[in-house]
């Protein structure tokens, strides 16, 4: 240890008071902009149909911390029409497109299941794009009790 270590322990340790600093981080929450700008980052402008998605999700979760989620699409998976890919979006955690699973016909069947996290009761949108191009969904709500993504950091 070189004396330049010790002066500067010792104006640190003078400055701070010896006290330990805490920070306190929560992502800020999504916006219906950044959710908009998150969904036309994977449709483009095309047009986006309700129907041939279903989302299967609790309608009330206790812990937002493991929701789990499936999500499958009426697809018969041939060659000439199947699921290219399902795509996730949420209303409020502070990334808005939670999930991006990408498919081939080899796949047998369009669907996913997983976990996601939720900051807060909020909507959860699945969107799949077909093979001709076209986009469909289906929304869910989702009433969290006790919420995730709001960790602090230490």
């Amino acid at each position: 240890m070189t004396n330049s270590d010790h002066t500067t322990r010792r104006t640190f340790l003078s400055l701070t008071g010896g006290a330990a600093v805490l920070v306190i981080v929560r992502p800020a929450d999504a916006t219906p902009a950044m959710l908009q700008s998150a969904i036309r980052n994977v449709v483009g402008e095309a047009d986006v149909r309700t129907g041939k998605v279903k989302l299967d999700i609790p309608p009330l979760v206790e812990n937002g911390n493991t929701v789990p989620m499936t999500v499958s699409v009426a697809s018969p998976m041939t060659p000439d029409e199947y699921v290219k890919s399902i795509h996730i979006f949420n209303e409020k955690n502070p990334q808005p497109n939670i999930g991006n699973f990408y498919l081939t016909p080899r796949a047998g069947r369009a669907q996913v299941s997983t976990r996601i996290r939720l900051a807060d009761s909020q909507k959860v949108t699945a969107i799949a794009r077909l093979s001709d191009d076209t986009f469909w969904s289906a929304t869910a709500d989702v009433v969290v009790t006790l919420a995730a993504c709001t960790e602090e950091a230490i």
